[in-house]
């Protein structure tokens, strides 16, 4: 009977604290933001899209990167997929051709999802920029205002949100926010930058009694000279350094469930980059058939030159009579 009472106690003192665990985060407390994002692509992928896929894998402290998907058409196993590694996101970029990257964002498992055309890749190892930051570290999402014009773009803002805004305290992560993740819109895509938040300290510049600045070492050592503590004459300049990644997005559709479900919003304005090699293989063929029409029109009119040449010789023409 003892066991049976302690087992009885200690399952009433856990409902308890799940009650008040409940009573604090309803009641003024912070709920945790748990997201986890899977990371992956499919078969087909380039060298720039395998770059792009680590450098965003190692931006994102909360992501998991898994193998190669081999399906293009079942998508939909994706979400399966996601439960068993216990990922609420899925990033995954669909290769085309060899050529063309597609990217799915996809909230798991009541969605929405949206799939974009990535274009102009960049990866940190190409740009060669100064930029850098700590591996594991917090963004800043900047967004720009559009994205609260229009509706479908406040959908992409509130997925942006959560697959790239890392979670407080999340696994791998460190606490500091030292880079700057950009999307703005124009022209209908979406631009994704990556900048580095720099401070960098330097002495307020002293005037001379004509009005111009002194050098900073005169006025560093004057400073030193009057006030020992030289830090409180110091100021933070901040300034953005783009570190890389960068891509350009061009949202396509957006289905209202996890890979699946209706449409509610499809881009008129988007061609498929097949379209556009069709037209310019055709635009490439109209200038040969262009080219052989005036072969053949040269060559009809020697055809008819040589013809009149060969008519039937007059009698009476001197070169005939005086032959």
């Amino acid at each position: 009977m003892a066991a049976v009472y302690k087992s009885l106690s200690k399952s009433a003192k856990k409902v308890e604290d799940t009650e008040e665990n409940d009573n604090n985060t309803t009641n003024g407390g912070f709920r945790k933001n748990k997201q986890r994002v899977l990371i992956l692509s499919s078969r087909g992928v380039t060298y720039r899209h395998r770059h792009l896929l680590n450098d965003l894998a190692a931006m994102l402290p909360h992501g998991r990167k898994d193998v190669k998907f081999d399906s293009k058409s079942k998508l939909y196993q994706l979400n399966e997929l996601a439960e068993l590694y216990n990922c609420n996101n899925v990033m995954f970029f669909e290769a085309r051709k060899g050529k063309d990257l597609y990217m799915w964002f996809s909230k798991v498992p009541n969605g929405p999802t949206v799939k974009f055309h990535a274009q102009n890749l960049h990866t940190m190892e190409e740009l060669h920029f100064t930029g850098n930051c700590l591996k594991g570290s917090r963004p800043l999402l900047s967004f720009d205002l559009a994205f609260e014009q229009e509706p479908h773009y406040r959908v992409i803002k509130e997925v942006f949100l959560q697959m790239f805004g890392i979670p407080q305290g999340a696994r791998k992560s460190k606490p500091f926010v030292d880079h700057v993740m950009s999307f703005s819109i124009a022209d209908g895509k979406i631009w994704v930058r990556n900048y580095e938040v720099r401070e960098v300290e330097k002495a307020k510049g002293e005037k001379d009694s004509e009005g111009n600045d002194i050098p900073e070492e005169k006025s560093s050592s004057k400073k030193r000279k009057s006030a020992p503590n030289a830090e409180l004459f110091k100021d933070t300049d901040v300034s953005l350094v783009e570190i890389g990644p960068r891509f350009v997005l061009t949202p396509i559709i957006i289905q209202e469930g996890a890979f699946g479900g209706p449409i509610i919003y499809e881009n008129k304005r988007f061609i498929s980059p097949n379209q556009v090699r069709s037209e310019l293989r055709k635009a490439k063929a109209g200038r040969h058939n262009a080219r052989t029409e005036q072969v053949k029109e040269r060559l009809g009119k020697l055809e008819t030159l040589t013809a009149q040449a060969k008519k039937e010789k007059d009698v009476l023409d001197t070169r005939e009579l005086f032959a």
